[in-house]
């Protein structure tokens, strides 16, 4: 029980989800598409199961969130984990900022991360050149370019 407990596995909520009423939590699942889909962004807005989007067509609509039975299927064994499908929203993918607007958005380019067109992506999801922060030591970072598709 112990060792299921301290799997962070990336597709997974946490065992041990410490969330408290405002917090800023993503979607990990689609759950009722069009209004609660797989990145939606909410605030946390009563501990049991209730929370707020932020951003979209249903800005501001409060939502149920139910507990989702989850089941890994990149391990080697079996099992089903019963959690609510958020984590907490400090940080996201590139592939999950896609289609979100920021109001501030902070980037670490300590290691080369990006295949062709990401960076484009992720510094296109703040609306003010102000609101975007970038880390990268010696202000360089490598934009990984194939040059089969330049020929």
């Amino acid at each position: 029980m112990e060792f299921l407990n301290s799997l962070e596995l990336p597709r997974l909520p946490p065992h041990n989800l410490k969330l408290k009423v405002g917090s800023v939590v993503i979607m990990l699942r689609n759950i009722n598409q069009p209004q609660l889909c797989n990145g939606t962004r909410l605030v946390v807005k009563k501990m049991q199961d209730e929370a707020t989007i932020i951003k979209g067509k249903y800005k501001e609509e409060d939502v149920l969130i139910p507990r989702t039975p989850m089941i890994p299927t990149d391990l080697p064994f079996d099992f089903k984990h019963l959690q609510f499908p958020v984590r907490l929203a400090f940080e996201m993918t590139i592939n999950k900022s896609q289609c979100q607007w920021l109001e501030v958005c902070g980037i670490n380019l300590e290691f080369p991360c990006f295949a062709h067109g990401k960076l484009y992506v992720v510094c296109s999801r703040v609306g003010n050149p102000s609101s975007l922060f970038i880390y990268a030591p010696q202000n360089k970072t490598k934009n990984i370019v194939f040059q089969k598709t330049l020929n």
